[in-house]
């Protein structure tokens, strides 16, 4: 690490300490030559997700497109933002333990549905009606009975 004022490459670390909740840390460096302090952040650093969509396009994970269909399902629903952030970072956990730098679009549709049926089910209704395309109302009735088999066995 060169110190900011006099380049010189050689510091010590004097103090660490956890940020951002565990997920970076803040270290407090003294420079060997000219003894002044500066601070720098280390933090781990994540290979972007690719999203390969249906029609094979590809693009950069977007939390917020995500978030925002969540939020869409779960509109007028008791359920908080905090619950819908809390089930995105399980879907983001299950995408990076995965270790692929590709993902489908229906596996994070898949990893969604699976989540967010715990959490509401008129949310999960309405993604699943989004998500899978509902072409009629037999479609949608179907969907309604597997879920209610799913919750009454």
């Amino acid at each position: 690490m060169n110190c900011p004022y006099c380049s010189y490459t050689e510091s010590k670390v004097v103090d660490s300490r956890p940020t951002d909740e565990g997920h970076s840390i803040r270290r407090r460096r003294e420079c060997s030559k000219c003894k002044r302090r500066f601070t720098t952040y280390e933090k781990i650093e994540e290979t972007p997700l690719i999203v390969v969509k249906k029609d094979g396009t590809r693009e950069l994970y977007d939390k917020k497109k995500l978030l925002n269909g969540i939020i869409r399902a779960c509109e007028k629903r008791p359920v908080s933002i905090e619950q819908m952030e809390k089930l995105i970072d399980k879907v983001e956990l299950k995408l990076h333990n995965t270790m692929d730098k590709e993902i489908h679009s229906t596996k994070i549709g898949e990893l969604v549905i699976d989540l967010i049926k715990d959490l509401d089910e008129v949310a999960y209704v309405r993604f699943a009606s989004v998500y899978r395309q509902f072409k009629d109302i037999n479609s949608f009735i179907d969907e309604l009975t597997k879920l209610l088999n799913e919750k009454n066995n």
